[in-house]
């Protein structure tokens, strides 16, 4: 089996049950080809880069799949193309590299932080600054000798 993963970007005007049920739709439509979905990832309301149809932000999808022909993903990219709903998408076919890193990610081997009870290495000391004289202490002993002329 081939597998898939579909990114997609749904405009963030809509309501929120509108966006979830633009997302189930595009699911549905795969089950209905006969694809297995292997995950769904929404990874909610994101900063875009450059503006698209006047809007500064998009709510993100991301689906992974598999099919058995990639001949279903034509009219998958026709159905995006349609919906005004969809300001972008992206289907990638993936590797048995990038269906391992998808696999390893979701089982929390990449991305995490280390534990913090692990041992860390020591954290190296800046060395000590060499002291300096600074010039006003040059002249102070000239001032203590003016004070005791004076009196």
């Amino acid at each position: 089996m081939k597998q898939y993963e579909v990114t997609f970007i749904v405009d963030p005007v809509l309501s929120g049950d509108e966006i979830k049920a633009t997302a189930q739709t595009y699911i549905d439509l795969l089950v209905k080809e006969g694809c297995t979905i292997v995950h769904t990832d929404e990874m909610g309301l994101r900063q875009l880069a450059y503006p698209i149809r006047k809007r500064t932000s998009g709510i993100y999808y991301c689906v992974e799949f598999q099919t058995p022909s990639g001949a279903m993903i034509e009219n998958f990219e026709l159905a995006f193309r349609r919906d005004e709903r969809i300001m972008r998408f992206l289907t990638v076919k993936l590797d048995k590299y990038g269906v391992k890193y998808n696999s390893d990610k979701r089982n929390g081997l990449i991305g995490k932080k280390k534990d913090s009870s692990k041992k860390e290495a020591p954290k190296k000391e800046a060395p000590p600054k060499k002291e300096t004289a600074p010039k006003a202490k040059a002249a102070a002993p000239a001032a203590v000798a003016t004070k005791e002329e004076e009196e």
